[in-house]
């Protein structure tokens, strides 16, 4: 367990896309298999200085998602190393065959990369927002789900994606996020949760992803100053699940508390809810957008709406611990 981070408040200018373009030209540098692919999304995905310094190793395909994702699989199977950009609300439902198909079922190199996820399309409203992404994707065997929670760690993840031969997705949202980690200290283990606390017995522990991370440490700091512990778990890896994390703590929490920007169905919360209910049954409070479309406005006037932000999150917490 690590201890809770110091949250930095001077503002990150540099989104995660960003760092995961600048990730991969670095590796394209010296990777001629490296390629990306976009469906004339490479100003959303921050992929236009690749596409500049690297015209050989770029592919775009114009608004066609479906063949965006068969394209990459078929590099894929040649031994090339795609990287396919889409907006996540598109790249989530209108190709969603072909991900399940030519990457999963064909067990192909491919990773999906789902830009501006969640609601960070904002006032563009439910036919742009993904909340049913993560539910969707990790229903596809063979299919990994990532949500990075800063530019570190999405750094550290794509280095690790660029040495497997798995197919994943990932999902990232359109806007800076403040830090959580240093650059050069920035704990990351393949498939492994971070578990930040600043107690070994913690009272409650709070399972976010995604940029729900941040609010979810900032509640832990709230709740510390009252005397009550809460374990914070980066869990950017969402499928496969680090259920060895959460049955770690299970038996000395009296509950958890997951956040996630999603629907209430299918997502996070319900694979820890399942998690604990078959190994050590605890109490779960499930955190997330409403069943309904949302409202229209900022990523931070939604999560304010719905409550999830660290006051909203230390509220739950509250209720399970007293």
């Amino acid at each position: 367990m690590y201890n809770l981070p110091e949250l930095n408040t001077a503002g990150n200018t540099i989104p995660n896309r960003q760092a995961i373009c600048d990730t991969l030209m670095a590796a394209a540098a010296a990777d001629r298999d490296v390629i990306a692919l976009c469906s004339d999304s490479r100003g959303s995905a921050s992929m236009t200085p690749f596409f500049s310094a690297f015209p050989e190793q770029s592919v775009e395909v114009g608004i066609a998602e479906q063949n965006l994702v068969s394209i990459a699989a078929g590099l894929a199977s040649c031994g090339k190393k795609p990287f396919a950009f889409s907006p996540a609300c598109f790249l989530s439902t209108r190709s969603y065959e072909q991900a399940k198909i030519d990457c999963a079922y064909s067990d192909t190199n491919t990773t999906l990369i789902g830009i501006s996820g969640g609601v960070s399309y904002g006032a563009l409203g439910m036919s742009h927002h993904s909340a049913q992404d993560i539910a969707a994707m990790a229903a596809i065997p063979n299919m990994r789900v990532y949500l990075p929670s800063d530019r570190h760690q999405t750094k550290r993840l794509i280095q690790a994606l660029l040495q497997d031969k798995k197919c994943a997705y990932v999902r990232v949202g359109r806007n800076p996020v403040e830090d959580i980690y240093r650059e050069e200290d920035c704990p990351f283990e393949m498939n492994k949760a971070v578990v930040l606390g600043n107690t070994d017995r913690p009272d409650a522990a709070i399972v976010a992803c995604g940029e729900m991370v941040r609010p979810a440490i900032g509640a832990a700091k709230l709740l510390e100053a009252e005397g009550i512990h809460a374990a914070v778990l980066d869990m950017y890896c969402v499928k496969p699940l680090d259920t060895e994390a959460i049955l770690t703590l299970a038996p000395i929490v009296k509950g958890f508390v997951t956040v996630e920007e999603h629907a209430p169905f299918g997502g996070l919360g319900s694979m820890v809810s399942q998690t604990v209910a078959a190994n050590c049954p605890r109490r779960v409070i499930n955190m997330a957008l409403p069943d309904a479309p949302v409202i229209t406005g900022t990523s931070r006037e939604v999560f304010d709406t719905y409550g999830l932000n660290a006051e909203g999150i230390a509220a739950r917490v509250r209720e399970i611990v007293k």
